[in-house]
């Protein structure tokens, strides 16, 4: 039964009295109350947190007249990173939805916090789901740990690593520093010059002649 349905139903029950009613009565009225809570289209598409369609009064500033509107949730569309499955969530979310995932520190987290009744929509109790999948697969696993030496060891290695890195870009700098210099940058300009005065002087000397 729907919360409001319990609601209204334990409100009867209590006005009524449990021990004034007829055998079967109770068990009808339970029939009559819808099972399902209200939940608005596009709260089954997306993270709503509870969030619907609030219905009030538009006061004028005159005259005080009232006339019903309406206000619909601040939806948003986010995409929301999750560490268990290493990819973003594109989703619907209102406002609210967003403060309730940044105070449980995720969408991993939110979800698995949250109980299953309060999910009003397919989507969310799939990603639900998986997640608590996930992680239950993730604790499963054994975790093997390293002894002191082969951690120095492996330290040891990325260290040696690293130098031979930092050797090989000081190696290619210096490659390519010598390729660059200004005396190399004068002789190709000399042998350029020379090349272009050798081809110009038969043609000065034909005109000449």
């Amino acid at each position: 039964m729907a919360f409001r349905s319990r609601e209204l139903f334990n409100k009867l029950i209590r006005k009524v009295g449990r021990d004034n009613l007829a055998p079967g009565v109770e068990e009808s009225l339970k029939k009559c109350l819808p099972d399902k809570k209200c939940v608005m289209g596009r709260a089954k598409r997306g993270l709503y947190a509870g969030r619907h369609i609030q219905f009030g009064n538009q006061v004028s500033e005159d005259g005080g007249n009232k006339t019903r509107r309406t206000w619909k949730p601040n939806v948003q569309e986010k995409r929301l990173f999750s560490y268990i499955l290493d990819r973003h969530i594109r989703v619907k979310v209102t406002t609210h939805a967003l403060r309730c995932i940044d105070k449980a520190g995720g969408i991993d987290e939110y979800l698995l916090n949250i109980p299953y009744k309060k999910l009003d929509n397919e989507m969310a109790l799939f990603w639900k789901a998986r997640i608590e999948k996930m992680y239950e697969e993730l604790g499963a696993m054994e975790v093997g740990f390293f002894s002191p030496e082969e951690e120095q060891k492996l330290e040891e290695g990325f260290e040696q690593l690293k130098i031979a890195k930092r050797e090989a870009r000081r190696e290619a700098r210096r490659l390519a520093s010598q390729g660059t210099k200004k005396g190399t940058l004068i002789e190709e300009g000399q042998k350029d010059r020379a090349i272009s005065d050798g081809e110009t002087h038969p043609a000065q000397q034909e005109s000449a002649s």
